[in-house]
């Protein structure tokens, strides 16, 4: 393991503490190093709480190495839920898709056999037998073509984080909330020295990991260095009900669904993500995700509306992750990526092995900050 002299641990500030920080954060722990948590509101309830948070690749096709680091994340998950046990933060039940025209379904359709040609596991029913055999609440035409992915999932990001913080700061980590970094200093020879929080402390470090997630271009600005990110604002609700009618995440036409634990429910649509920037008010656009979940889910008719938020998702500008070292300023790290739940364990585990050791894992290829550079 590296260390930051030859008398002590390296020590490691993580600046932003949703699941990728806690991921990174967490693995160095393990490994011997000294790790500060630095979140300027509380770990996990920023964008990591306002996620669909669906663990899967089969969205992830666009690009060969990209499907490649998502299913090692899925692997990833299911270490973690062996590890740290899977109680409270872990549901691997599965995932349904299904169309409501035909062009949408002879993609999904092509898609599918695209994924089953890359020995990702993929099942094609009908509504009829998904009503029978998985979800009965569901109003999923009968004869509709239905895609169920059986090893992907959804995760409690809240409850992971925590977990993860608690368990690293039980082994000697420190926890700094409701503190942003103000200031990132360097040393003569370019490397990084000190952090500096809006409550006035400065800390000594060997390295930062940038986790920031939206703020993750804020936080480069501070090195100078250019980081560019997407503009995505998503609407997500969670509603309450007396008890949840299904018991998997699924994509029915304009609606995400997936449970949010035995009594309420997480809801988002990318149509409405596009009505954010036409001025419509949140609480309509809250409204209108209820109203298309009850036509899928007709039991909801007595749910209501507990909590709606707009969030900005951490996206590099050409929609993949950055993560890695930066070579001009030794001792910076970049954790920032959309799909941050699904890959949080795996990016975890590879950064903190790079942080420590100095080796690049080939899974990370395509994916290093360097294309970002001027």
């Amino acid at each position: 393991m590296s260390v930051g002299s030859a008398q002590r641990p390296m020590r490691v500030a993580v600046i932003g503490v949703g699941v990728l920080g806690a991921c990174v954060g967490w693995n160095l722990s393990r490994h011997g190093a000294d790790v500060i948590f630095i979140d300027a509101g509380r770990p996990g309830e920023g964008v990591t709480n306002w996620s669909f948070s669906w663990v899967n690749a089969s969205n992830k096709t666009v690009r060969r190495s990209y499907f490649d680091l998502n299913v090692a994340g899925m692997a990833a998950h299911r270490e973690l839920a062996e590890t740290i046990g899977p109680d409270s933060w872990w549901y691997p039940s599965g995932h349904l898709r299904w169309a409501g025209d035909p062009a949408a379904e002879a993609k999904f359709l092509e898609t599918a056999e695209l994924l089953a040609s890359w020995d990702y596991r993929v099942e094609v029913h009908t509504g009829d037998e998904v009503r029978r055999r998985l979800e009965p609440a569901l109003t999923v035409p009968g004869r509709t073509p239905v895609l169920f992915y059986p090893d992907e999932g959804w995760v409690h990001g809240r409850h992971l984080v925590g977990r993860l913080v608690d368990r690293a700061v039980e082994s000697g980590s420190e926890r700094r909330s409701g503190a942003a970094v103000r200031d990132i200093g360097i040393r003569a020879d370019g490397s990084i020295r000190t952090v500096a929080l809006s409550d006035g402390s400065r800390l000594d470090v060997d390295a930062v990991v940038n986790s920031a997630g939206p703020s993750a271009s804020q936080v480069a600005g501070l090195i100078t260095r250019p980081l560019p990110m997407r503009r995505e604002p998503g609407v997500v609700t969670r509603i309450d009900c007396a008890q949840v009618p299904v018991h998997r995440a699924l994509h029915a036409p304009h609606i995400e669904i997936r449970p949010d634990g035995d009594t309420s429910m997480v809801l988002h649509s990318r149509e409405i993500d596009a009505l954010i920037d036409t001025g419509e008010d949140p609480a309509e656009l809250s409204r209108m995700l209820h109203e298309s979940a009850q036509r899928v889910i007709p039991e909801l008719g007595n749910s209501r509306i507990a909590q709606a938020r707009v969030a900005q998702r951490p996206i590099p500008a050409d929609g993949f992750p950055s993560v890695g070292a930066v070579p001009s300023v030794p001792g910076y790290y970049e954790a920032v990526s959309h799909s941050g739940i699904t890959l949080g364990p795996v990016i975890g585990r590879l950064l903190a092995s790079e942080i420590l050791t100095g080796k690049r894992d080939t899974l990370l290829a395509d994916f290093r900050p360097e294309r970002f550079s001027p």
